[in-house]
């Protein structure tokens, strides 16, 4: 799949925002035949020790109550590197306030060409609220697509 047709979320630690974001957008483009597919990595210098296995269970819980069986389940968590940039058209992180200054710090030369969104972490936005705020990012980044891949 080539680099036009490619977006990557970015969070924290590729546990929860990022995941549930990578998977709700390639169930959705699926539907709607869109030659598109997300991938997801984490600006944190270290994967953050206090998620536990591969995937947060209030992103696999919300899957599961829209009935999408989540491609990327087993996967752990992935650091973003400079290739995952490269890889992308589009580059999304979740959360303006805090990914920024990561981003900045750890990819300086293409930090430019993140699109910030604005939802918070579990700590700070209760999961069901934060995922819905995903949900209706996604669905807004996908009308654009379409609308530019006219």
């Amino acid at each position: 799949m080539s680099k036009t047709n490619r977006v990557l979320f970015l969070c924290t630690g590729n546990y929860y925002r990022s995941r549930y974001a990578e998977e709700i957008f390639n169930h959705r483009v699926g539907l709607e035949g869109l030659g598109w597919h997300a991938f997801s990595r984490a600006v944190a210098e270290q994967l953050p020790p206090q998620n536990v296995g591969p995937i947060s269970p209030y992103t696999l819980e919300a899957l599961q109550a829209q009935g999408i069986a989540p491609g990327g389940a087993t996967r752990h968590p992935v650091l973003c590197t400079v290739d995952d940039f490269a890889a992308a058209a589009l580059v999304v992180a979740l959360k303006d306030a805090e990914h920024r200054p990561m981003i900045a710090h750890r990819f300086a030369g293409v930090a430019h060409r993140v699109e910030y969104w604005d939802v918070d972490d579990i700590e700070y936005l209760d999961a069901p609220t934060a995922l819905g705020k995903i949900d209706e990012l996604v669905r807004r980044l996908i009308g654009s697509l379409q609308i530019r891949d006219r």
